[in-house]
């Protein structure tokens, strides 16, 4: 993973908040939401919780007597997320880092992650504390994306770009987000971590966006993909529109639908 991968400050975070959340992240963020609310926990831990999508879709759900504790390495995310959450009681906003959590043993029912454990440098450790702060018999649920070819505007986008800078291009995308894609290997993290009860489903569904500027807008500036584009000395607005052109040859012109895939976990604490 590149230096610049989990780097989401300046004007990302709010790029990524109005462009990328509602193109990706929304569906899943409710599928997740609801998988946690099912189990009625009363002490809950969200990690990498980026600009709190599932915060927004969870605390809704939860019990008025629970505890909700949401925790981002970055912490203009984490303002973003607060931010837009408005004011709940029951939940208390932290900066914090997935792979060395500052809550004692088995402190919570549920750990939830939506789509950062791509951006663990060692997802084994981060794993193995969410199964640390968890009671016994609490559940820790995941998402992780499926490889790039099957997220068909990330493909896209990251292809264009890649044409522009074929001698160096930039591959945030793939390499991240879309690179903690293999089930096999999820699975082995899980193992190392001391799991050894959990299910591993994958889940489709579609990305809609009013015009094919918008997928292009979101990955190109609401990711650290832009980190990796002014690094290059790249004119950000001229790949923007390469990429939304690359989007538009194959989707059209209007609105635009495309594929996304991912893959949700759900894993018992011994």
């Amino acid at each position: 993973m590149g230096s610049v991968d989990s780097v989401f400050a300046g004007s990302i975070p709010d790029v990524y908040d109005e462009f990328l959340v509602p193109l990706i992240f929304e569906s899943y963020a409710r599928d997740l939401a609801t998988r946690v609310a099912a189990l009625r926990p009363e002490r809950v831990l969200e990690t990498a919780a980026g600009s709190g999508v599932v915060t927004r879709a969870l605390a809704p759900l939860l019990k008025p007597s629970a505890r909700f504790v949401v925790t981002d390495l970055n912490p203009p995310m984490l303002e973003r997320a607060k931010k837009r959450q408005g004011t709940d009681r029951r939940i208390a906003w932290q900066p914090a880092d997935a792979l060395a959590l500052p809550f004692e043993g088995g402190s919570f029912d549920a750990v939830l992650c939506q789509f950062g454990v791509m951006f663990f440098p060692d997802r084994a450790a981060g794993f193995a504390e969410a199964r640390r702060v968890l009671r016994p018999g609490g559940v820790f649920v995941f998402n992780t994306w499926d490889r790039i070819a099957v997220n068909e505007f990330a493909d896209e986008v990251v292809k264009a770009a890649s044409r522009l800078y074929p001698d160096n291009p930039p591959r945030f995308l793939d390499r991240t987000p879309h690179g903690y894609h293999d089930r096999d290997a999820i699975a082995a993290d899980l193992r190392a971590a001391g799991f050894s009860d959990f299910e591993i489903e994958t889940r489709a569904d579609v990305s809609r966006a009013e015009s094919p500027r918008i997928p292009a807008v979101a990955y190109c500036q609401g990711t650290p993909m832009r980190n990796e584009l002014k690094a290059l000395g790249a004119d950000l607005e001229h790949v923007t529109s390469v990429a939304a052109e690359a989007v538009a040859a194959r989707f059209g012109r209007g609105a635009v639908e495309s594929r996304i895939q991912g893959h949700i976990v759900t894993a018992r604490a011994p």
